[in-house]
């Protein structure tokens, strides 16, 4: 037991203002806080209400004014373009102060909105400080994102200025952006202003006069403008939720919780010092490229590592170790699924033994569940540690993790450890009560959460009661399900969604997919449920084989049945398996279950907004004929 995790552990539970204040006190704020919590209103608490700061000014120029200016700030690494680019704080404040002018002659003031539609690009880091710099609001959607998603946005943001670029580029391909965005224009009720264009050499981009602006001809005319004070309470960033229907689901991250829970993570979580560089391999469209590509290791004052690449295919699967081994990556967060496809594409490590790794400390996981066979390889072909942690986009940061800035717990697989301090997680049933350690149910979060927790959704207070309050009163609901162990280890099993009911029996498809995961010839897998007349519902199971592999599918199918029979037991009622080339994911690495499940209960379903490739789809519908559904 790490007494110093404990001890922390307790009191942000029994004295959160004291303990959240007192970790506020590395931030700097123009204005201290009236009061740390304000909880005059539940559900819509706030932190730090009085306060005053500025999130551009903590993680940008204080570092400058502290003698750290040549510090490395932002490595740009771009396999895929065969291009890097490395930026200081000195650097990253003159760009960021400049375009912060840019913004300003195109009108946006404190509150305005932004819409941000870029890819993996330095700009993109740029325009979204230079946001933060004049108290603007910036909403990063995906680059490549479908129009009707991008017209949704538009609509609920109302932005008075879009930045974006020519195009993105995929393995293969390139995506243009403008014909994207002027489909999206022509759907939305509202249109930008002025939408300014980062010209990139693989794809030129047609300007319309008046509204679009080419990027580096509005930075060489702009002038440098300083950071302003904004409220704690004000908004930073509006992040739309993945596979929004209706109306859009708005994420808020406000200034002062947020600075002051992304600095104590970067040591509370990841036991990483100012200086070290560090390297979350994600997309700033997802929450974890805003907290960890962008704002927590600069307001920390790390080095931050932005990739634009794929774990396999840019060019090889040893790109993930030429990144760490040339950067000296101290170390790494990623999503499972870049392990497993690096599992799939190199099984004995063999692209791993060209590089020196001496620099790494340790692999992070999160974003999905983290199977325990990937944290193993992982394990075995590192030598290093490698530890699983679960959050949210609502939270901004880890809701349990292993706490290595507090003292290392052992590992146990498929659980990522213990609730971060702040996180008062209960199990419950669905009349609301706790349930005994070992079962499942659904994982709630006592209110308030802690800082950086969304305090609402954008303009619409009831959707956000609804989504996250409603259901278990005075809670988060946090659409997942899981346990605890008699150690007070949590395990997150699915969503809430993927548990099934098979003969009255209330079983986690994510402990089948544990045990599909450990086959010797499984890269990575998927178990859904689907409709069943006598049972309600039965698993039916997916999976990828490793490269290399040529057994016969049915003995492999064979196999993994009886296994998940030998672990789980009959009431499982596992019988079917199929083996497929790929999995229909998210560009975050997300697999498509509901998706898939939707499909073998010959369901009609909305194309999702953020599949990675929608072909994959057909491919299901096709591997689940045979096995009797509608496909």
């Amino acid at each position: 037991m790490s007494q110093q995790f404990e001890d922390a552990y307790r009191r942000s539970l029994e004295d959160p203002a004291g303990y959240w204040g007192d970790l506020a006190e590395a931030i700097d704020w123009t204005k201290r806080w009236d009061r740390v919590l304000d909880d005059d209103r539940p559900p819509f608490y706030r932190w730090f209400e009085g306060a005053e700061t500025n999130t551009c000014w903590n993680a940008v120029d204080r570092h400058v004014d502290n003698g750290r200016g040549e510090q490395r700030a932002l490595i740009w690494d771009s396999p895929i373009t065969g291009k890097q680019r490395i930026l200081t704080y000195n650097d990253l404040k003159n760009e960021v102060s400049t375009f912060a002018g840019v913004l300003r002659k195109h009108g946006v003031e404190k509150g305005d909105r932004v819409l941000i539609y870029m890819p993996a690009v330095p700009e993109a880091v740029i325009g979204m400080l230079a946001c933060a710099r004049i108290g603007a609001i910036h909403s990063v959607v995906f680059g490549g994102f479908a129009a009707a998603e991008v017209a949704k946005r538009l609509d609920d943001a109302t932005p008075k200025v879009l930045l974006t670029a020519s195009c993105g580029i995929e393995p293969g391909r390139i995506i243009p952006y403008m014909p994207i965005l002027n489909q999206a224009f022509e759907i939305a009720a509202h249109v930008p202003s002025s939408v300014v264009v980062l010209a990139r050499e693989e794809q030129t981009a047609e300007l319309k006069p008046g509204r679009d602006h080419d990027w580096d001809e509005e930075a060489a005319g702009a002038n440098p403008v300083d950071w302003v004070p904004v409220l704690a309470t004000d908004p930073l960033y509006i992040l739309y939720t993945s596979g929004t229907t209706g109306k859009p689901k708005g994420v808020i991250r406000d200034n002062g919780g947020h600075a002051v829970a992304m600095h104590w993570s970067m040591k509370g979580v990841y036991d990483l010092d100012p200086g070290d560089c560090w390297w979350a391999a994600s997309d700033i469209g997802w929450v974890v490229g805003h907290s960890y590509i962008v704002y927590a290791p600069l307001i920390h004052g790390n080095t931050t590592i932005m990739f634009e690449g794929k774990p396999v295919g840019t060019p090889d699967a040893g790109v993930f170790w030429r990144v760490i081994a040339e950067h000296g990556v101290k170390a790494l967060f990623t999503a499972p699924t870049a392990f497993r496809a690096i599992k799939k594409e190199d099984p004995k490590g063999e692209f791993l033994s060209k590089y020196d790794l001496s620099k790494m400390d340790t692999l992070f996981l999160a974003g999905e569940r983290a199977d325990p066979d990937t944290i193993q390889w992982a394990e075995r072909m590192l030598d290093k540690p490698v530890i699983d942690h679960w959050w949210q986009t609502e939270t901004g940061w880890a809701m349990a993790a292993n706490c290595l800035g507090l003292g290392r717990f052992p590992v146990k697989y498929g659980s990522p450890t213990k609730p971060t301090p702040g996180y008062d997680i209960d199990i419950l049933d669905d009349a609301g009560h706790a349930v005994p350690d070992g079962e499942i149910g659904a994982i709630c979060v006592k209110l308030p959460l802690p800082p950086s927790g969304l305090p609402t959704l954008w303009n619409n207070d009831e959707g956000y009661i609804e989504s996250y309050m409603a259901d278990f009163p005075g809670y988060y609901k946090t659409g997942d399900a899981g346990m605890y162990d008699e150690d007070g280890y949590i395990y997150i099993m699915s969503r809430t969604d993927d548990l099934i009911n098979t003969a009255g029996h209330r079983l986690s498809t994510g402990a089948m997919e544990e045990v599909l995961s450990r086959h010797q010839d499984v890269a990575e897998c998927a178990v859904i449920g689907v409709a069943d007349q006598l049972k309600g519902q039965v698993p039916v199971g997916f999976m990828v084989l490793k490269a290399g592999v040529n057994r016969e599918h049915d003995a492999i199918v064979k196999e993994v049945v009886q296994m998940v029979r030998d672990d789980i037991g009959a009431v499982a009622s596992f019988r079917q398996a199929t083996v497929v080339n790929r999995l229909p994911k998210t560009r975050s690495g997300k697999i498509l279950r509901k998706t898939m499940r939707q499909i073998a209960d010959g369901e009609d379903f909305p194309m999702p907004a953020t599949i990675d490739d929608p072909v994959i789809l057909d491919e299901i519908a096709q591997a689940l004929k045979p096995l009797g559904y509608a496909g």
